[in-house]
């Protein structure tokens, strides 16, 4: 994903149990002690899923295409529009649903959540054990944006991609492929992006996989399934000394986009309803 997300709006009405946002949440801020490769952790944040609900005060649902933010397809061509019905617990599980669903203009709907204001860390490692959707068009993800804009416009003050696959399960255009990617430098259109792509074994769709990202000072790794499949240590922002911008707390962002420039539109071999559930997401800090 690469945009600016935007700042968090006011609560909606809505009937008991179902998804809206606080007008004033808490910010939680963990500043964790980097984990060594191989080292030992422990748990400082999670959520299991494990409520009937999303809980407003962790989550916000953000809404519609980006256009009241003047980023419209959220600066990515993307065509769903969001809505905070299409995220649910079930099972266990938090539930991203993309749908074929008419809203408006738009021809597909789909749910993306953040804990923007009300969760965010710097240093430590963050997983998420997720099932992806299957189908040409799909784009989930996983990653991190920063809490504050302290060294200027996306992407000046960064942006981690935890994990993204464009078509997954839909062959040599996605198959099983992920992406973890870094994008920093100066604001758009000064922005640069550092990334690597890994095959899972398996299914990516058809089983649970973690993805997980251990950051510091001097590096970012990526894994899968506790595979090390890439680091980053070379990256700089407009204005300010390495390692900024990955020296500020972020907070996570979980979603599942239609079609944009990345993974092109949905076909006719496309399912809909397509669903990405995610078990749990967990930050640790490492032991000192």
């Amino acid at each position: 994903m690469a945009i600016i997300l935007a700042q968090p709006v006011a609560a909606v009405p809505g009937e008991a149990g179902s998804n809206v946002n606080i007008d004033d949440p808490t910010l939680i801020v963990t500043d964790n002690t980097p984990v060594a490769p191989g080292g030992e952790m422990s748990l400082v944040w999670s959520d299991e899923f494990d409520g009937a609900r999303l809980d407003p005060a962790t989550w916000f649902f953000e809404a519609g295409d980006g256009s009241q933010y003047s980023i419209p397809g959220w600066g990515n061509d993307e065509l769903q529009w969001y809505l905070p019905d299409n995220a649910h617990i079930e099972n266990g599980n938090l539930v991203i649903t993309a749908r074929r669903q008419r809203q408006g203009d738009f021809q597909f709907t789909s749910a993306r959540i953040n804990t923007r204001d009300r969760f965010a860390f710097r240093y430590g490692r963050i997983e998420a054990r997720i099932r992806l959707p299957a189908g040409q068009g799909l784009w989930p993800a996983f990653w991190l944006m920063p809490q504050e804009n302290a060294y200027g416009g996306w992407a000046a003050s960064g942006e981690i991609d935890i994990m993204e696959a464009v078509n997954p399960g839909a062959g040599a255009a996605g198959g099983n492929t992920v992406h973890g990617t870094i994008h920093y430098g100066g604001a758009s259109p000064g922005n640069r992006s550092s990334g690597s792509e890994y095959t899972v074994p398996g299914s990516i769709t058809d089983g649970f996989h973690v993805y997980a990202v251990e950051w510091d000072q001097r590096e970012i790794r990526w894994y899968a399934d506790d595979v090390h499949f890439a680091t980053q240590t070379n990256w700089f922002t407009s204005g300010a000394d390495f390692p900024a911008p990955f020296d500020r707390p972020f907070y996570i962002v979980l979603n599942v986009a239609v079609g944009g420039r990345f993974p092109g539109p949905p076909d006719s071999t496309t399912r809909f309803p397509a669903t990405m559930e995610v078990d749990y997401v967990r930050v640790y800090s490492g032991e000192p």
